[in-house]
Parts: C-alpha cells; structure tokens; sequence
C-alpha cells in the first residue's frame, strides 16, 4: 500500500418541490469518459450532452486530463463550452475523498505530476485486486478490464464491468457490493493524495477546487462539516450540491454546507455512461437560488 504524499440514489423525492435557479439546466460540471471509468469516448460524451441541452459541460476523468484536447475538438464543432476539468483522489482521515478541479490549466506541471502519481497508485491498485481476485479462484480479471479500458486507466469499474461479463454478478453494482467494497475478496486499501496537495495543484493550475459529492461518503453530519472544514481550510471553494439523482434532501443538506463555509456551489450528474439506466444528462435538478453558482468564477472573468 502507498504512503500519502502530498449513493447513488436509485430514486428521487419525485412528487415534492425542487428549489429553483434558471440557469442550472445550461450546465454539467462533472462527467467522465473513456479516458477514466466512462463508457464513452470523450467526442461521444461532448455529443450526448449537446443533444440532452447542456451548453457548460465539464470533463473530470478521475486522475486523468487526457480527454479534454478530444473533448474540446467535438465542443468547438457543437457549439458547446467545454470546462476543462479533472476528479482527483484523496484520502483523507484514511477514506476516499473526490475533488473536482474546473476550469484547470490542463498543461501545469504541477497538477500533470500529480496526477501522474495517483495514476501510478491506480495502476498498482488494479494489479493487486487482480491478484486478490484470482487468489479467489476468479484469473483473467486483471486482463479483461485492461481490454475494457482501452488507453485509458484500469478502475475498480472495468473490474466490475468484468465480473459481471464473466457471470459473477448481475450488475456493476452487484459486483461492488460482493467484490470491491471493504473487506470483499477484490478490495485493495489504497492512500492517494492528501487534501491540501490536491487542492494546491488545482489552485495552482488556475482552476477552483469543488468538494465533490459529499453525501455519498455514508458520513454522519458532524463528520460531513469536518471534511468540509478541513477542505475550505485547504483552499477548497466550491462544493457539489447537486451530483447524480440527488434527492431534496442531499441537495438542502449540501446547500446548508455551502452556505456555512461561503463556498461556491456546483452541479454535476457524474455520468458515466448510457448504462445508468437511472441516470439521464441534461436532467440536473436546479440549484437553490440563495446560492452562488461556481460558473460566475470564470464567466466574470472571462
């Protein structure tokens, strides 16, 4: 294991009222391609959000800027604002933590060494479930998801994309649930960067640094305003209120967060692809109107 260095709800609060903030709809800031866990290649990603009414779209591969010049080539033929964007991995009081970094230089040295990195933590991590795994009587897990990955990195979820190809699970869910979480045959404890590191590089490379999805690390509430705390006390200033098929009540509790550590607020459906059955692009709830949205940043200065 290294050293530190440096829910998706399956429904939604339908029949009650969502708060409202016009532009929300316009924008999805945090999606992902091939080049990390999605299953679309990132011209094809840039293509689905222009068809679902998305105008402000960012990419935010984990760990991984390598789709953005592809992106940006299908979003200047579409008409489509692409944020140049990354979801770095934390650990942070020994749990994974996501930062979203938008509006990135893609190019800092910084932030390209590391994400280097973690994509070395990555690439050790994915050998090592495929070891445990065949030690388990499943072999060739490790290769399959290579082949799913293509060029980009291997992630648990091509690992789970295999299991469920080889019939050990009905789902990509079900896999996480039997192989992948903590203490299943395929788990592999993994430290990746700290908080302040990850933060820095994304401050440094001119973007603003989004706490992404807090309501899906199953915390308590005072563990919630620690993490979040500590995040703003890193230089963090932005955090995801709405993410995926949040509910009312994620969106007010994430509102809440923003609103007691004045930070920006954020909207993005973590998509990964077409098989989220459950989860469409172009659906994102609106944002509550007290707050501000993270876009202002670089529009007023742009």
């Amino acid at each position: 294991m290294s050293k530190p260095w440096g829910r998706t709800n399956a429904g939604r609060e339908a029949d009650r009222p969502l708060p409202k903030h016009s532009n929300t709809l316009l924008y999805d800031l945090h999606a992902h391609s091939t080049a990390s866990d999605g299953t679309l290649a990132p011209a094809e990603l840039v293509r689905a959000a222009a068809t679902s009414g998305i105008l402000n779209l960012a990419l935010t591969d984990h760990d991984s800027v390598a789709g953005l010049a592809e992106a940006a080539t299908a979003a200047a033929e579409l008409g489509l604002q692409l944020v140049p964007g990354v979801e770095l991995s934390v650990t942070w009081e020994s749990r994974t933590i996501h930062v979203v970094g938008l509006n990135i230089d893609a190019g800092h040295t910084g932030l390209n060494e590391g994400m280097r990195r973690l994509q070395e933590t990555r690439s050790e991590r994915a050998q090592e479930i495929g070891r445990r795994l065949e030690k388990k009587g499943i072999p060739g897990t490790f290769e399959i998801a290579a082949a799913l990955a293509g060029a980009g990195m291997v992630t648990r979820t091509h690992f789970a994309r295999a299991l469920v190809q080889l019939g050990h699970a009905a789902s990509v869910r079900d896999v996480f649930d039997k192989f992948l979480a903590q203490g299943k045959p395929g788990y592999v404890p993994t430290v990746w960067a700290e908080m302040a590191a990850a933060v820095g590089w994304i401050v440094d490379a001119g973007g603003v640094a989004v706490l992404a999805h807090p309501q899906r690390y199953k915390m308590t509430g005072s563990w919630i305003r620690r993490l979040t705390g500590d995040f703003k006390a890193a230089g963090g200033q932005a955090v995801e209120v709405i993410s995926g098929n949040a509910t009312l009540s994620d969106i007010q509790t994430n509102a809440a967060l923003a609103q007691r550590y004045e930070l920006l607020a954020s909207v993005g459906s973590d998509y990964h692809g077409p098989e989220q059955v459950w989860l469409k692009l172009g659906k994102i709830p609106p944002l509550p109107a007290a707050l501000t949205p993270v876009w202002t940043r670089w529009e007023t200065e742009r």
